[in-house]
């Protein structure tokens, strides 16, 4: 996956991420970007949205400090779904157009004290070709089995359990992410022979015990694999999903992410007797370096 000589020596690439007050966020995307490095050989910094550093305009300045005469950035949204963020946030955050109007201010004045607002200029005259995210790819169902398999091996019962795989993401209030969520579960289904289906977190449907009791009802299941289809773990790979799961007894986590939206999780517990399993997410799986570098290939 040579894509050097696609590129001249005056580019540099920002892997796009989040930000996180917990720092699972930051040790992950570290390991992504030594990865990505160690495969490409390319000038590489992380890009933090917001609470995390460096932020994106400072990655900028990190890669002109690193690269002579830079005149090109791309910037790669490590993101799987579409959406707020890649669609508004990141591209203003470079300083860019946004891809379309913002819901939650359409207007586009954002109060002082968003973090759109506050945040630092992007300071660079060159190119910024903005990427989209990594959306439904067939890749990813590697790593979906990956950890499958992984999580079957840490097993109690035996291989003649009946056993069921649901899939778990965040939920949105666009429609974005239910889209890239119904077309990996689609691509997933065809190749699993094992009763599944996939659920959300939370602010839509269907919900991770709604699936669960739906699966368990259908099949007579003994055991369940979940499967969070996060990047990296967080908050909800580490709390509130696992609350959800039963793993934890007690749980308080109304929480305000600071970007126009303040919630109550309903994190009820589900009711199963079975054996429920929950490997990592994503994390730097060497798949999802390939994936990032099939990216930058395919746009240049």
């Amino acid at each position: 996956m040579d894509i050097n000589s696609k590129l001249s020596n005056n580019t540099a690439i920002i892997l796009v991420s989040h930000g996180s007050t917990l720092p699972y966020g930051e040790e992950t995307f570290t390991q992504i970007k030594e990865k990505f490095i160690k495969k490409t050989n390319l000038a590489t910094e992380i890009g933090y949205m917001k609470v995390s550093e460096p932020t994106i305009a400072g990655a900028v300045e990190i890669l002109k400090g690193q690269v002579d005469d830079l005149n090109r950035i791309i910037a790669l949204p490590v993101f799987l779904a579409p959406g707020i963020h890649t669609n508004i946030d990141i591209p203003q955050l470079l300083g860019l157009k946004a891809l379309e109007v913002d819901p939650r201010c359409p207007d586009g004045n954002y109060p002082a004290e968003h973090y759109l607002s506050i945040a630092d200029d992007v300071d660079f005259d060159g190119e910024i070709q903005l990427l989209g995210p990594i959306g439904p790819r067939d890749e990813l169902l590697d790593i979906i089995d990956k950890r499958i398999n992984e999580a079957l091996a840490e097993s109690k019962l035996d291989d003649s359990a009946k056993t069921g795989i649901l899939l778990v993401t965040h939920g949105s209030r666009l429609n974005y992410n239910k889209e890239f969520a119904t077309a990996l579960y689609n691509k997933f289904e065809k190749r699993c022979d094992l009763p599944s289906s996939f659920g959300f977190m939370e602010l839509c449907g269907p919900s991770i015990p709604e699936s669960i009791n739906k699966l368990v009802e259908e099949n007579d299941l003994e055991r369940i694999v979940v499967v969070p289809v996060f990047i990296a773990p967080g908050m909800h790979t580490t709390h509130d999903i696992p609350h959800i799961l039963g793993f934890l007894e007690e749980h308080e986590h109304p929480h305000s992410h600071s970007h126009g939206h303040d919630h109550s999780h309903d994190l009820t517990p589900v009711e199963f007797d079975g054996e429920i399993l929950y490997p990592e997410p994503i994390k730097a799986d060497d798949i999802l370096i390939d994936i990032l570098i099939a990216m930058i290939n395919e746009a240049c």
